[in-house]
């Protein structure tokens, strides 16, 4: 693959890419911003979110969805950039809310992982919860390893999750209703630590990878296809079509442990062509 470029340098520590509106957006979770990206790497400030960590997904009308991970809220941005209550996820799991994933029907997906990580608490299973339209938040899934990045494919029929401590991709059936069933793994990426997800054209998903500084491409079943090397760890990744080439979007930073996380501002955006645009966002 082409040698990766950094588009946007200073950022603390990039997460959730997401391309939304022919454009990039990307969380700074260190600086509590929410921002844009052009495909020259000028950077806007959209908004500021008092949280972490916090993560981003649009719904089908195209206003975002925010989980405000410490506060255990799931958000939502209005068209003027309004942020208003939207779920209380705070009866269904007491610590930190990682990703979140929104279905063409307007439901949505948000995950804990069961720890908190940043204060050095021990491992304990996560748990994935369904939002529906009306804010009612109920759990679908539990017992997951660390969950964290996920993608529902085009037809709305899978949802794929990223479970960081089983070195695994996990795939489930959705439901008419939104439950979650035939759980099952997806790929087996045996020495990997899958973090932010996103799913190309081909049915391909990428994966971000803290300590092994890389993103990799990886079919069903586990073979995998490319990988992009970085020099920092990888947190999250994107797919997206600035001019029309569907490139790679990584968000990469030097991690040292939870107690300086935030602490220097080597937090990068970097860009590498793809071999396939992204997945259509779903339709049901």
């Amino acid at each position: 693959m082409p040698e990766p470029r950094v588009l946007l340098d200073g950022l603390v520590l990039g997460e959730s890419p997401r391309w939304h509106d022919d454009r990039l957006w990307l969380c700074d979770w260190g600086a509590h911003e929410l921002l844009t990206v052009d495909p020259d790497g000028r950077r806007t400030t959209v908004g500021r979110i008092d949280a972490f960590p916090f993560c981003i997904d649009p719904l089908p009308d195209g206003r975002l969805l925010v989980v405000a991970g410490s506060e255990r809220r799931l958000l939502r941005r209005e068209t003027d950039g309004i942020l208003t209550p939207y779920a209380d996820l705070r009866p269904l799991c007491d610590r930190p809310w990682n990703e979140a994933a929104a279905d063409g029907r307007g439901n949505a997906y948000a995950n804990c992982i069961g720890f908190d990580l940043m204060t050095g608490e021990a491992p304990a299973p996560g748990l994935l919860a369904l939002v529906t339209p009306d804010g009612t938040a109920r759990t679908v899934a539990e017992g997951l390893a660390f969950p964290n990045g996920m993608a529902i494919t085009p037809d709305g029929a899978t949802l794929l999750l990223a479970e960081s401590y089983a070195s695994r991709i996990t795939a489930f059936d959705i439901a008419p209703d939104g439950s979650l069933t035939g759980r099952r793994t997806w790929a087996e990426v045996e020495g990997s630590a899958p973090d932010g997800i996103s799913l190309d054209a081909e049915g391909a998903l990428w994966y971000a990878d803290v300590p092994n500084r890389r993103c990799v491409r990886v079919r069903e079943g586990g073979g995998i296809l490319q990988t992009v090397e970085t020099d920092r760890g990888c947190f999250s990744c994107a797919l997206g079509t600035p001019g029309g080439t569907p490139t790679l979007y990584i968000t990469a930073a030097e991690w040292t442990g939870t107690a300086d996380a935030t602490a220097t501002r080597t937090g990068q955006l970097i860009t590498v062509p793809a071999p396939a645009p992204p997945a259509p966002r779903p339709t049901a």
